[in-house]
């Protein structure tokens, strides 16, 4: 059977996300992990695993931001998807999320923490519907929403990306 970005966004229960696209909390981790044992970069204690149901369609795109914690991508349905990552040494990396592993893709894509990333579906008229595990647990007070001046000044060579995933 053939699904549509609409019928996700319905069945799953999904809104509007503010880096784009849209999502759902699906689990959040009773367990909790106390600051002391986690990095300077994370602004309290942190449930030990979040996941969510995120799906983005071709024309919408994931703002380039970044975590604390390690993001896991997970395909389910849909084209793929191109998750570009901007190290904290200035390298490129762009993830083919997707279930045509011959051409490239891969169905888990790892971005580590503290790296910069946003995403868009490169193929017309598709979307992609996909899970994030995030671990220490998302919390908003770890997001950073990226300044399109600020990180096109930090790294000049990436300009023409940054800008098309920055708002």
């Amino acid at each position: 059977m053939h699904y549509t970005a609409n019928y996700w966004i319905k069945e799953l229960g999904l809104t509007a996300h503010i880096e784009g696209g849209a999502f759902k909390e699906i689990y959040r981790s009773p367990l909790v992990l106390p600051q002391s044992e986690l990095t300077s970069a994370h602004g309290g204690n942190r449930n030990v695993l979040t996941v969510i149901h995120y799906l983005l369609q071709y024309g919408d795109f994931s703002a380039l931001h970044r975590i604390a914690s390690d993001e896991i991508w997970h395909f389910y349905d849909g084209a793929p998807l191109s998750i570009y990552e901007l190290t904290p040494a200035g390298e490129m990396i762009r993830h083919q999320l997707g279930k045509n592993i011959n051409d490239g893709e891969s169905l888990v894509v790892v971005i580590p923490a503290g790296s910069w990333f946003g995403c868009r579906v490169e193929i017309e008229g598709g979307f992609t519907l996909c899970g994030c595990s995030v671990a220490p647990g998302f919390d908003f007070a770890d997001f950073e929403l990226a300044d399109r001046g600020s990180l096109v000044s930090q790294f000049p060579d990436h300009k023409a990306l940054i800008t098309a995933l920055t708002r």
